[in-house]
């Protein structure tokens, strides 16, 4: 028998964050992916990236579906809320949640298989409705539980590892995002912690719907020559179009004049991005310049990852629905059962 669960017992020298907790008390039990999967370099970024931010962990719901991805959340926050739902369902029972209690930080894993194929139009209207969540995809181009087959964002002209080569277009989810509305886009590496774990502070920081697609190579069928999925391949590729830190909004902070060439982002809790530009025309505010700037690298074979896109002034899907500020859970009957007077007067505005 294998015993899959961490001991609860610390070091007394790990250091606690602002709010008492260890980065231990972030993880979850232990992985049974493959060995060097890059999913598992994920869990690390989001464990790391909820410490420095000193969220509570009863605070954070997070859902997925299933995949080889969506068995990550079992491997981080395992002191937070948890759902795993049917196959590509993952969004709409996010949405449910979100619905009913907005004080919880939600984020949603998913995979390529469970976002791209089966799930596209749950992620659809996700991203177009604003839901204030962070969706995060592992992204390996691979069916890795059913042994390697093409998933939908396999780029043409790819090789399996038996060396058939794929010849459909691929979905790519950061494009349809952007087309969507996602006020909130982002592209990196698994391989990549000092770039991925700011990204993912930066989303949570986000209000409204923050999209990140992580190149997770699969070591098992998708890590050879040919894929552009692979380590080496996305290496010798990566084209990042800026370096950033999030400079959380909590206390006041002082800083110097900022260079040349550095752009500063306010969000909308007021939490700052610091943006230093790699491509000089490069502007993350501009939907339809990140739209063209990464359809004409991904002509060239490049991989494009950075923060691609923020609306500072996002609204989220609360906001959109008018809905009150109290979360819908937390209201009694007398504010959810008005009477029969008040159903009376709506059926009449409605004649």
């Amino acid at each position: 028998m294998t015993y899959l669960a961490k001991p609860r017992l610390h070091h007394p020298s790990l250091k606690p964050n602002a709010v008492g907790f260890t980065r231990r008390d972030y993880e979850g039990r232990i992985s049974t992916l493959c060995a060097g999967c890059g999913h598992d370099s994920i869990s690390a970024a989001i464990i790391q990236a909820c410490w420095e931010l000193d969220i509570e962990p009863h605070r954070v719901a997070k859902l997925s579906g299933i995949g080889c991805s969506s068995k990550t959340p079992d491997y981080f926050l395992g002191q937070s809320h948890g759902f795993n739902t049917v196959h590509g369902r993952m969004p709409s029972v996010l949405t449910g949640a979100y619905l009913a209690n907005k004080s919880l930080l939600y984020l949603g894993v998913s995979g390529d298989g469970d976002s791209a194929s089966i799930g596209i139009g749950q992620f659809v209207h996700c991203m177009r409705r604003g839901v204030d969540m962070v969706y995060l995809v592992e992204n390996n181009g691979v069916y890795g539980l059913t042994k390697g087959q093409f998933s939908a964002t396999a780029d043409a002209g790819s090789k399996s590892k038996k060396g058939v080569l794929n010849t459909d277009s691929p979905v790519d989810l950061v494009a349809l995002a952007l087309q969507l509305g996602a006020s909130f886009v982002a592209r990196s590496f698994s391989g990549d912690k000092a770039q991925l774990v700011p990204l993912i502070k930066a989303a949570i920081g986000h209000r409204g719907a923050a999209f990140i697609d992580v190149i997770s190579p699969c070591v098992a069928f998708n890590n050879h020559t040919g894929s552009t999925k692979s380590y080496d391949y996305v290496r010798e590729h990566n084209d990042s179009v800026n370096f950033l830190d999030v400079i959380e909004g909590r206390e006041p902070i002082e800083i110097e004049q900022p260079p040349e060439g550095v752009i500063e982002v306010v969000q909308h809790d007021g939490s700052i991005l610091r943006l230093r530009r790699t491509e000089p025309d490069y502007d993350p505010r501009d939907r339809i310049g990140a739209m063209n700037f990464i359809a004409r690298h991904q002509e060239r074979g490049e991989v494009v990852t950075g923060l691609l896109f923020v609306d500072p002034q996002a609204r989220d899907f609360h906001q959109h629905l008018g809905s009150v500020q109290t979360p819908l859970n937390r209201l009694g009957a007398a504010e959810l059962c008005p009477g029969a007077a008040v159903l009376e007067k709506i059926n009449a505005s409605l004649r």
